[in-house]
């Protein structure tokens, strides 16, 4: 099935979505195709509680790519597929997305718990992927070992994580929730204002709430930082990996998701892992606002060219 979505357009693709076949149901996932010759294919993974409609910044400074990015299972409009979740359900899934567009090989660029899951599927199908770009994700998190599911949850995601619990009279409370979100002061947009709006779904209670599945999200995040399956894709990688990280974390606070010292100490057990850091974003306007989004997509249009050579 394909539908077009307007407020996912950019001047340089005309945006389609395709339902995908999986494990439990279809995935929803969104389409650019690029205005005039196509020369690359790109795989975009979003993040823990977001969408594909994360990516439209992202995808306008990629001019004749065609950027692929899939509602994650248990999230978007794929909020509604069963079984398990974690990395290697996600890695399936992603497999599939390809299949279905004749895909048979590219650079996958993932966001936040999104840079986990590319690591993670590079691992599981190496000759899918030719190359790896990991924004503000990807490699582990500076966690005190032991948490239980809830409390890890709270220290990775905190008011994130809450948010899935609220529920909002229509799309306009929502967004007047978001506005006030310190990560994006200066930062409002249309594309951010169809993001959200694309998030929320009927409680079936007469009011909305965020599409994201609590319970998936709970898995995806005792998968990422308690399993082994991070730790070995990372150690076994046979694509060049490319690790972009934002200064700010999810509140706008300093330091980001990786503090320098945690960085360091991450990068040096991960030595083929490339890193820069984009200057003035957090860990949402580094892919969610003009600024950041442009130097993402510079960076993976380096990998691309790279992966053509």
């Amino acid at each position: 099935m394909s539908t077009a979505t307007p407020v996912a357009r950019a001047a340089t693709h005309s945006y389609r979505a395709i339902d995908v076949p999986v494990v439990g149901g279809d995935l929803h996932v969104g389409v650019w195709d690029p205005v005039g010759e196509r020369t690359d294919d790109v795989l975009l993974v979003h993040g823990v509680t977001a969408s594909h409609l994360a990516w439209p910044f992202v995808v306008s400074g990629l001019p004749g790519v065609r950027a692929v990015a899939p509602d994650l299972r248990g999230r978007g409009r794929s909020n509604t597929l069963a079984g398990a979740a974690g990395m290697r359900a996600h890695a399936d899934d992603l497999a599939a997305t390809l299949d279905a567009l004749g895909i048979e090989k590219t650079v996958i660029v993932g966001h936040s718990m999104g840079a986990f899951v590319a690591i993670v599927f590079a691992h599981l199908h190496p000759d899918r992927v030719s190359r790896v770009v990991l924004v503000d994700g990807g490699l582990p998190l500076d966690l005190p070992p032991g948490m239980d599911a809830d409390a890890l949850v709270a220290a990775v995601l905190g008011p994130t994580a809450a948010r899935l619990s609220m529920r909002f009279a229509d799309a306009g409370e929502y967004l007047d929730f978001w506005r006030d979100h310190a990560a994006f002061q200066g930062a409002w947009s249309r594309e951010l204002e169809a993001y959200l709006a694309y998030d929320l779904v009927d409680d079936g209670d007469g009011a909305f709430r965020p599409a994201t599945s609590y319970r998936t999200m709970v898995e995806d995040s005792i998968d990422q930082n308690t399993g082994a399956s991070i730790v070995t894709a990372l150690a076994e990688a046979t694509q060049p990996i490319r690790l972009l990280t934002a200064p700010r974390g999810l509140q706008n606070e300093e330091p980001g998701l990786y503090a320098p010292a945690h960085l360091a100490r991450m990068l040096a057990d991960a030595p083929g892992v490339r890193h820069s850091g984009i200057d003035d974003v957090n860990h949402y306007t580094i892919v969610m606002a003009p600024d950041g989004a442009a130097a993402v997509a510079a960076a993976v249009r380096e990998e691309l060219d790279a992966a053509r050579d």
